[in-house]
């Protein structure tokens, strides 16, 4: 059979035409750490339950694996081996003839589900085939047989990559909120002014973030200090996966810097924390109207001749949890009252997701937990000038660019989400191999 291919290769050896090009975490300049990527999921349609890093046990996850390393896993095979099966099973004639009606449906539904993910590893295994019968021409007498086996194991190579990241992709279950709109809150905490002023910063550099990917930033509360920073603020962002990129800026961000307010040059360290909300929709939330009690202020600070003279400010409180929202950024009451409405739909739905995974993903090491409020994951060093994340330990240097909320920002979510990935990989494999991935 390999001297049969072979033949065939010799007879289109001038339209033959491969590239290799084995993919991976292409390594900037400006990172420190280099990483494997194994899982891109750019336009996935999600459902299943919220994951977001969380820092307060140490990650099961040390390193990224590569897909080479991941498919030698032995209870990875073992998973693929008991999906293969029960997919025959299923689709087996002499079952069919077992079953009622509602077991005929159930078994139907389940090839129709498992199909691709079993096409696509049937495809790797012919792949692999094929790659073995070309390493044996490539001990053939024939210069012109091997150059041809070569481009032939190159071509597998690239195809056994794509069928591999595929697979693991089918593999991830579905998440919940990861095509919600988000409602983002910075707080300025330890630091005084300096933690103020960093806190204008981080927020201007997500709408920077949301610029970059053509979101929406829509400002719903805005506190700021005396000399320019801010002490709260909440923001409405809406785009195509903005939760889904942004859900792990959540947490405790620390800055160490000889802030403008110091006279001798001291470093000082200062925190700020960082609040990512999914924005839930009308069918995945209801709130009952009779939960809810509004009150109008007057507006206060700045913002001209309406403040201090109308009722425009709105604090909406939902009685059954105690959970409040308020916005006085617009002058128009109902407007006001739309975004705080917003703000505390978000809140509640974030209660929600919590409970539900606190009841099905309590042992997980990487969770939503309380959002990382109380867990410090990031560190901006200005004298050194480097960003690291304490939760993958990964180091960016050139915090001015990284500051802009574009590329730098935007590589270092992509790396906390091929941890994310790995890590609930790492999981289903547990659940199904008590021996350990």
């Amino acid at each position: 059979m390999a001297y049969r291919r072979a033949f065939n290769l010799l007879l289109r050896r001038k339209e033959c035409v491969f590239s290799l090009q084995i993919p991976g975490f292409q390594k900037s300049p400006n990172v420190t750490r280099q990483t494997v990527r194994f899982h891109e999921l750019a336009n996935q349609h999600c459902g299943g339950t919220t994951r977001t890093l969380h820092t307060g046990t140490p990650l099961m996850v040390d390193k990224l694996l590569s897909l080479d390393e991941l498919f030698a896993k032995k209870s990875l095979q073992e998973y693929l081996k008991k999906v293969e099966t029960e997919y025959s099973e299923c689709d087996s004639i002499e079952t069919e003839e077992q079953c009622s009606e509602d077991e005929l449906r159930v078994k139907r539904t389940k090839v129709s589900l498992l199909g691709p993910l079993i096409r696509s590893i049937r495809e790797l295994d012919s792949k692999r085939k094929e790659i073995a019968e070309a390493e044996l021409l490539l001990k053939d007498e024939d210069p012109a047989l091997r150059e041809l086996a070569e481009l032939e194991r190159e071509g597998c190579l690239q195809d056994i990559q794509d069928l591999s990241q595929k697979i693991l992709e089918m593999l991830i279950p579905e998440e919940d909120a990861d095509l919600s709109d988000l409602i983002l809150e910075v707080t300025a905490g330890i630091g005084g002014q300096e933690a103020m002023l960093f806190t204008a910063e981080v927020f201007d550099m997500y709408k920077g973030y949301a610029q970059h990917h053509g979101w929406s930033f829509d400002i719903l509360e805005n506190t700021t200090s005396e000399i320019g920073g801010l002490r709260h603020a909440l923001a409405s962002i809406s785009g195509p996966q903005s939760y889904k990129r942004m859900k792990f800026e959540a947490g405790v961000h620390r800055v160490q810097r000889v802030p403008k307010t110091e006279n001798k040059g001291r470093m000082h360290t200062s925190t700020i924390t960082v609040s990512v909300l999914p924005q839930p929709t009308e069918i995945s939330l209801t709130i009952n109207p009779k939960d809810l009690k509004m009150e109008t202020t007057r507006a206060s600070g700045a913002g001209g001749q309406h403040v201090n003279t109308t009722n425009s400010a709105v604090r909406i409180v939902h009685l059954p949890t105690g959970v409040s929202a308020e916005c006085q950024q617009e002058r128009s009451q109902l407007k006001n009252k739309e975004k705080a409405m917003k703000s505390l739909r978000a809140k509640l739905y974030s209660m929600k997701l919590e409970a539900e995974n606190s009841k099905r993903y309590n042992q997980r090491k990487i969770q939503i937990g309380t959002k990382g409020r109380s867990e410090k994951i990031r560190t901006y060093n200005f004298a050194q000038d480097r960003v690291t994340d304490h939760r993958i330990s990964m180091t960016v240097h050139d915090i001015k660019s990284f500051m802009l909320g574009e590329d730098l920002l935007d590589e270092m979510n992509s790396t906390l989400q091929e941890f994310s990935y790995q890590e609930i990989l790492m999981e289903l494999l547990g659940e199904n191999n008590q021996e350990g991935f």
